[in-house]
């Protein structure tokens, strides 16, 4: 990675956002968003805020982090009931799940934005996004959602290089998209695979591991985290009390991936893709 050019891109997104009277940002409180919010907040001040969803499919550990950082930096934030759970398309888990889920949350902020008088709607979307299956950016395109990552020409690297610069602790927090990417496509999405597959993730994230994924298979789990980290996770100490505490949870089998963590693993098959 460039410095200079990763700076020299900052500089197009600090241009892009004078540009901006207002801005409100769909702030989920990871890496791209929060480096979003943190230059947006910067250049327009108090005419910068933050929108985030709650609800059954996102982590509750995720929104308190968010709202940590808000409260922080006194950013005015706004943290709205999303209820997914009530959409029969996104609930049958086709693979346009994130289609449905995302028209509906970009529909909700926009109306959060014309409460607070707020002109623009800003996702953190950014160049590598474009490299996987992502149905959601048809949402914002309908609905006008700008996203000045992408326009500045950001890729991941440097915008976690870009966060570090800025003192940000999140420049390297690991990706954490919604709970139900953990269930594969056609198989519906219910209350209680979600809750199982956060108590299963919350307690491999207690046992010291980065990048989780626990994959609800029906009656089994497949773990999957980072390739350097499967011989630790095979220690006969911590075997046994993950085959406890999964058990406990509701999983009568469990696995782990032996390719280990790899982004967009489940959208594998879709127009040949490799979360």
């Amino acid at each position: 990675m460039d410095k200079d050019i990763a700076q020299s891109k900052k500089e197009n997104l600090v241009d892009q956002i004078k540009g901006l009277e207002s801005l409100l940002v769909a702030f989920s409180g990871g890496v791209d968003s929060t480096f979003l919010l943190a230059v947006a907040h910067e250049i327009l001040g108090e005419k910068a805020m933050a929108a985030t969803a709650s609800s059954e499919i996102h982590s509750q550990l995720e929104l308190r982090e968010a709202s940590d950082f808000t409260r922080e930096r006194n950013i005015k934030h706004i943290v709205f009931a999303s209820d997914e759970m009530g959409l029969p398309a996104f609930v049958s888990n086709d693979t346009d799940r994130c289609y449905h889920c995302k028209r509906r949350l970009f529909d909700s902020i926009f109306a959060i934005a014309k409460e607070n008088g707020i002109m623009h709607v800003a996702h953190g979307a950014n160049l590598d996004d474009l490299n996987d299956y992502r149905p959601g950016f048809r949402a914002a395109k309908e609905t006008g959602v700008i996203a000045p990552l992408m326009d500045a020409g950001l890729n991941k690297e440097e915008i976690r290089f870009l966060s570090r610069e800025m003192g940000l602790s999140t420049w390297n927090k690991p990706a954490q998209p919604c709970l139900a990417t953990r269930i594969p496509y056609g198989s519906l999405i219910t209350s209680e695979k979600l809750e199982m597959i956060e108590r299963a993730e919350s307690f491999l994230s207690k046992q010291g591991f980065k990048e989780i994924r626990v994959r609800h298979h029906g009656s089994m789990a497949t773990i999957e985290v980072n390739a350097g980290s499967l011989k630790e996770i095979l220690n006969e100490r911590l075997r046994k009390n993950i085959l406890e505490k999964f058990r406990e949870i509701g999983f009568k089998h469990i696995t782990l991936d032996l390719e280990g963590h790899v982004t967009g693993k489940m959208n594998r098959g879709l127009r040949g893709e490799a979360e």
